[in-house]
């Protein structure tokens, strides 16, 4: 195994797990903790990395595979307590008041999704093609399709509520 480059590869796309984490996690504790779960995983699948896909295609679905999971494992653990508040870190760079507000309940709403329809937006508002995410998640591009007028309407209704 080469370790320079894959620290190499992972200090270039760190965004990826990033954003993984912070969409899963609550408290910057647990996003700390993802992210070194997903950094693990990433090195235990890197020899088996082939090179078929583009590398962030592939640290997209070992980091979403690894946040479900974790995701999984925190949902059964009642000991947990849910933070119903967190701030986001959002500059003030002359916007809407009301579009951190807005943020707020949007990112509430994907909260209550399952983790691969948190998976699927994640994708989604990062401008991924429904090609891209079928191959990073492992459906179809259809499948992604259908997904995502679903959960389009399941968010309508969440943040109608």
């Amino acid at each position: 195994m080469d370790k320079d480059a894959f620290l190499n590869i992972v200090t270039e796309n760190q965004g990826i797990i990033h954003k993984v984490c912070g969409i899963y996690c609550d408290t910057q504790e647990d996003r700390e903790d993802l992210f070194q779960e997903i950094t693990a995983q990433l090195w235990r699948a890197f020899p088996t990395f082939r090179s078929e896909s583009k590398i962030s295609t592939w640290m997209y679905r070992v980091s979403l595979n690894t946040a479900i999971t974790h995701f999984k494992k925190d949902k059964r653990r009642p000991d947990r307590e849910k933070v119903e508040h967190y701030s986001l870190q959002i500059p003030d760079v002359g916007y809407d008041a009301s579009y951190e507000e807005n943020l707020k309940l949007l990112h509430k709403a994907i909260e209550k999704l399952t983790g691969i329809e948190r998976s699927i937006v994640l994708l989604y508002l990062e401008d991924k093609k429904y090609e891209e995410i079928a191959d990073i998640v492992g459906i179809t591009q259809n499948y992604v399709r259908v997904k995502m007028n679903r959960i389009k309407a399941k968010l309508k209704k969440l943040l109608g509520e």
